[in-house]
């Protein structure tokens, strides 16, 4: 599973594994956190008056919780299960479950390049989840545009083999379009002005921008299609320029892809 340190955050959700049921809860392995222990007091398993709480945690289930509490001190963390909806469920579980394919993959990566996977995630690994936010994400990405890495900065003999493994095992759930914003405002303001366009942008689904050097920004958009991307890029970029002019600025957009 992919290395994570530390402790969760707050409203964070996460997956568990159930250890050991009480009656006055059930405590739990946090499977994303090195297994540390968490607890679910017996009022935040379910919704109303639990009479048996075994009807609905029990050894060894795999649960979801959201993280109501941290005690870094003493290492304590309480969670509940009653307050993630369905979607909530599947949204992590998905998430969780692409984490575990793409450290295996990151496993391939390793075994290919001739080093250990400590020395890869030190070398590059690390930075690329951080980057991406997410190893499955990055993959993913590549599959779509070998180019990215080297678009985002990433340099090494280890990214031919990223990409043709990506390549080989993911596959791209979406299409990728990508542009090029220029945009300029010389008010006292302007920089302002200039992050409200973006983010006036940013409002349409799948869209991201990113500063490149001034006055150029990236532009991407991810879409389940052709059509549907075709459509976000004009009334995004349309968005963003029109936000700027009305700022007093300029704008101007370029495709890419």
């Amino acid at each position: 599973m992919l290395r994570k340190e530390n402790l969760p955050e707050v409203d964070e959700f996460v997956v568990c594994t159930v250890t050991s049921v009480k009656k006055f809860g059930a405590f739990v392995s946090l499977d994303e956190y090195g297994n540390k222990e968490g607890f679910i007091h017996v009022a935040e398993v379910a919704a109303g008056w639990v009479k048996y709480i075994r009807d609905h945690v029990r050894e060894g289930q795999k649960i979801v919780c959201k993280v109501l509490g941290v005690d870094a001190k003493k290492n304590h963390i309480d969670l509940s299960l009653k307050r993630v909806n369905e979607h909530q469920k599947r949204d992590k579980i998905r998430q969780w479950k692409n984490e575990n394919k793409a450290f295996k993959i990151f496993g391939l990566l390793a075994e290919r390049i001739g080093k250990d996977m400590d020395s890869c995630f030190d070398e590059f690994g690390d930075q690329i989840v951080e980057e991406f936010n997410g190893l499955y994400e990055a993959f993913e990405a590549c599959s779509v545009d070998p180019k990215v890495l080297e678009e985002r900065g990433f340099k090494g003999d280890w990214i031919k083999h990223f990409c043709d493994i990506a390549k080989d095992n993911i596959a791209p759930p979406f299409v990728m379009l990508k542009g090029r914003l220029e945009l300029t405002c010389s008010s006292s303001e302007g920089i302002q002005r200039i992050r409200e366009a973006l983010k006036a942008g940013e409002e349409f689904d799948g869209v991201q921008t990113r500063y490149i050097a001034a006055p150029k920004y990236e532009f991407t958009v991810k879409a389940p299609d052709y059509k549907v991307g075709e459509e976000i890029v004009k009334e995004s970029t349309q968005k963003i320029i029109t936000t700027i002019e009305k700022a007093g600025g300029t704008g101007k957009f370029y495709r890419m892809d």
